[in-house]
């Protein structure tokens, strides 16, 4: 079973993530589940949303302490809020952020990591270039097909049409593409740098 954790804030669609999400994956032919939880429902509150991917029914229902990928919407979070808890060595990590790693001073934490598991993306910027709105979730989306190729690009972009219409899908397809080419990108330039 793969886990997936997303950090973010309340109206920044962190339930609409996790749930295209699995439906991505069960397009694919796989078994998922997506779920949030959240305290205050107001809009900038911390929310958490879940989401697992497997090749058999899904019997776990509780919170995900140990995820296999995280997630994070919002980086304001990470000093504030426990966002990398229960993340293995082995895990994956996807940032929305233009900032580098140093600027947020995650530099030496993320060191724990496999380089070519953790990855920023700015994905809100993607969003308000080829959306018009701050909303990074089908963005980010795109960059974890790239990340951890538990879905294929095509499955996002499939859910986001079935999910939005109009301009919002063009938009949201736009970015998606443009997310997962980014990432893309960036890992392969990470590994030649890596054999160098």
């Amino acid at each position: 079973m793969f886990e997936v954790r997303i950090h973010g804030r309340g109206g920044q669609g962190v339930v609409t993530t996790a749930e295209l999400l699995s439906v991505a994956a069960f397009a694919e032919g796989r078994e998922a589940q997506a779920f949030p939880t959240f305290g205050s429902e107001r809009t900038g509150a911390p929310v958490v949303g879940f989401c697992r991917i497997d090749n058999r029914p899904i019997r776990a229902h509780e919170p995900i302490a140990e995820p296999d990928a995280v997630i994070v919407q919002d980086a304001t979070l990470i000093h504030h809020v426990d966002v990398f808890g229960g993340l293995r060595g082995d895990g994956y990590l996807l940032l929305n952020t233009s900032w580098s790693l140093a600027e947020l001073g995650l530099d030496t934490f993320v060191r724990r990591f496999r380089s070519e598991r953790v990855l920023t993306v700015p994905a809100t910027e993607l969003a308000l270039t080829h959306l018009g709105r701050p909303l990074p979730g089908a963005v980010l989306l795109g960059a974890f097909a790239a990340l951890t190729g538990q879905v294929k690009v095509e499955s996002v972009v499939t859910v986001v049409q079935d999910r939005f219409t109009g301009p919002v899908a063009a938009g949201n397809v736009a970015a998606v593409h443009a997310a997962y080419e980014l990432a893309r990108r960036t890992l392969e330039e990470a590994a030649d740098a890596f054999a160098d």
